[in-house]
């Protein structure tokens, strides 16, 4: 599926994984609109600023979503909190679903009627590993990645015939802005693996491309989202020790906030 004169609208084209992509998407001939908080776009593109995690903000971006009638639109903004679920404030709680889960779920329903008229179109959403392996302390991350997921999934099944491709992508941790201190703290601890963006931006563009249903990266991870999905009590015995560990990241001496946005 050639990128060149695709309109693509992207979500989160100003964080560290989407400037990259956004650049990628460009350098391949696609028409680009960016959205995010951020007015500092890819040189090349167009952007439209709104803050997805607000009632008006997502209201105005789906409108213009609907407006632009994409041939690709790129769910690709997210936020994470690392930390005890308790410890994470209400305010963020409602962000973390509404940017990771209601802003794409909300904006695939806006550009669809149009998709449909054409019989051809792309919806991509970026998600996380972490959707299919939960972990401790990444509550509200997880879960709202899980439902996207299952969104992917389910739009793929009720657009099958249609001519529309449904794409979700689950990368691992990555070194952008979402790598906190304690993010970092905790890979070191816990062996979690981190890659580059210029390769995973590489990756994310070249699945788009090649019209990819669903895509995980990592081999490790792979082999364990397969075995979490048929045995998870498994996979709660390997992550036990990692948990154990991680636990003392987050004692009443030290209870810095975990949280980050793309």
């Amino acid at each position: 599926m050639p990128l060149s004169r695709r309109k693509v609208v992207l979500t989160g084209g100003s964080g560290g994984i989407g400037r990259r992509v956004g650049k990628l998407l460009i350098d391949r001939g696609a028409s680009l609109v960016t959205v995010s908080r951020s007015v500092d776009g890819n040189a090349g593109a167009r952007h439209f600023s709104a803050d997805l995690s607000s009632p008006e903000g997502l209201k105005s971006a789906v409108a213009f979503a609907r407006d632009e009638e994409p041939d690709v639109l790129i769910n690709l903004a997210g936020v994470q909190y690392l930390g005890p679920v308790e410890q994470q404030s209400d305010a963020d709680v409602e962000a973390t679903y509404a940017i990771n889960l209601v802003a794409p779920a909300l904006l695939c329903q806006a550009v669809l009627p149009a998709m449909k008229r054409k019989r051809s179109g792309q919806l991509v959403n970026v998600g996380s590993i972490l959707g299919s392996i939960a972990l401790a302390y990444f509550v509200t991350y997880s879960s709202s990645k899980a439902g996207l997921r299952s969104l992917s999934e389910a739009l793929r099944r009720e657009l099958a015939g249609t001519g529309i491709t449904v794409t979700y992508i689950a990368p691992r941790a990555v070194r952008t802005g979402l790598i906190t201190r304690k993010l970092a703290e905790y890979a070191d601890l816990t062996g979690m693996a981190i890659d580059e963006p210029d390769s995973i931006a590489s990756r994310i563009v070249d699945v788009i491309e090649r019209g990819s249903e669903e895509v995980y990266f990592g081999s490790a991870e792979r082999l364990f989202v397969k075995v979490n999905g048929v045995m998870p009590r498994l996979i709660d015995f390997f992550l036990a020790k990692n948990d154990r560990k991680a636990s003392a990241l987050f004692s009443p001496r030290d209870r810095s906030s975990g949280g980050a946005a793309s």
